[in-house]
């Protein structure tokens, strides 16, 4: 069987969606048998990321790589070209979309497309103009051309079935992430971040994800504000990710916060880095309005890191009773949950055993069999 299978978000500085997508080609290369994979590290001009074409992250026999195209300019024209993107994708059994383009043409095997989620239309406000373009034109033409949905949660395929009716739910089909710091062979060095609040070993609270408004940051400020204002203990609020889109004025909101000075910013961090961050934080906190997976969540339970998150879109599905789930806006309960995790360290602990049990719930080897499964039927 021969899949090509799109890795254009795999590459440096990968948010959730280039997580999934690695570690299921890293999955479907170590347990291959008779398939033959084409990677294309340029798949479409929706994401062009020049530093992965240029990459070979998977240097070994039986794999190849789809064209070498550099310049956002150059992939637009080959992949939206039927007599030269289409040629080339009509030489698979099976093409897996991962990045939210779609061929605008079908394929003469089978395209499967994988779903995140569907905030760019149910919140267009939290995105830019061009992204929302970008996501929705994907879907659409997945909609029209694709022969299978791979969907990271349940929300994310009733959501998409809300939208998209005359697909039958049986084409879509949920399979979900694991952590990537439970991937086979994946086990980075812990590695303490170089940044002085950690160096006394003084407990702090955890915040994990790009900085944007779906994420929800600017109210988990305000949790922490009043925290502190109801004579809360001064344990510093760490936020690890980059800024993303639409937060002007964030920096001067933590600015003009009376305990600026307790409330940290570190940017992009290393694997090794986060891993440490969730085996020494006090607790992880993640008040995103909407996720299609949720994948720091699951991360932090990994290494048995107490949960406070959303109980919205997909985030149930994702800790069960293995956490605390509250409404993204219910400012009073999120204080309280920060109040009683702070004060209770038999609470913390009974929340550490049971998000190590429910994180191992999810298994890439799992997904990865279920994939392949998918492939199978889709060539058969």
């Amino acid at each position: 069987m021969k899949i090509a299978f799109d890795v254009s978000q795999t590459g440096r500085r990968k948010a959730g969606c280039g997580f999934y997508a690695a570690a299921l080609i890293d999955g479907l290369l170590e347990s291959a048998s008779d398939e033959d994979f084409t990677l294309l590290t340029s798949f479409g001009d929706f994401f062009h990321d020049p530093f992965q074409t240029l990459a070979f992250p998977h240097i070994r026999r039986g794999v190849h790589y789809g064209p070498r195209l550099i310049r956002r300019k150059s992939a637009s024209r080959f992949w939206a070209n039927r007599a030269r993107g289409g040629v080339f994708c009509d030489r698979f059994d099976v093409v897996h979309a991962n990045n939210f383009w779609c061929p605008p043409w079908p394929v003469r095997g089978s395209l499967i497309y994988t779903l995140y989620d569907m905030s760019f239309i149910e919140h267009p406000e939290w995105t830019t103009e061009s992204n929302r373009k970008g996501c929705l034109e994907g879907v659409q033409r997945a909609a029209q051309f694709a022969d299978g949905f791979v969907a990271i949660s349940e929300s994310t395929k009733q959501a998409f079935l809300k939208h998209f009716p005359s697909i039958a739910p049986d084409r879509v089909h949920v399979i979900y992430p694991a952590s990537r710091f439970g991937q086979p062979g994946f086990h980075p060095e812990p590695k303490q971040p170089d940044h002085r609040i950690f160096k006394a070993g003084e407990p702090f609270f955890l915040s994990t994800g790009t900085i944007e408004p779906r994420k929800n940051q600017a109210f988990l400020l305000d949790v922490y504000q009043q925290f502190r204002a109801r004579g809360g203990q001064p344990i510093p609020l760490v936020l690890a990710g980059k800024k993303g889109w639409l937060m002007e004025g964030f920096d001067q909101q933590i600015s003009a916060s009376p305990w600026a000075d307790d409330i940290h910013i570190l940017g992009y961090v290393s694997d090794g880095e986060l891993a440490w961050l969730y085996q020494h934080c006090l607790v992880n906190l993640y008040p995103s309005h909407y996720e299609g997976f949720g994948l720091p969540v699951l991360e932090g339970m990994h290494f048995g890191t107490p949960v406070v998150c959303s109980s919205s879109t997909s985030m149930p599905e994702i800790v069960g009773e293995a956490g605390l789930l509250l409404p993204p806006d219910d400012l009073a309960g999120w204080v309280d949950a920060l109040e009683s995790l702070a004060s209770e360290p038999q609470r913390r602990e009974q929340l550490r055993r049971s998000a190590v049990a429910r994180a191992a719930r999810f298994d890439w080897e799992r997904s990865v069999a279920q994939i392949r499964r998918l492939y199978e039927a889709a060539s058969g």
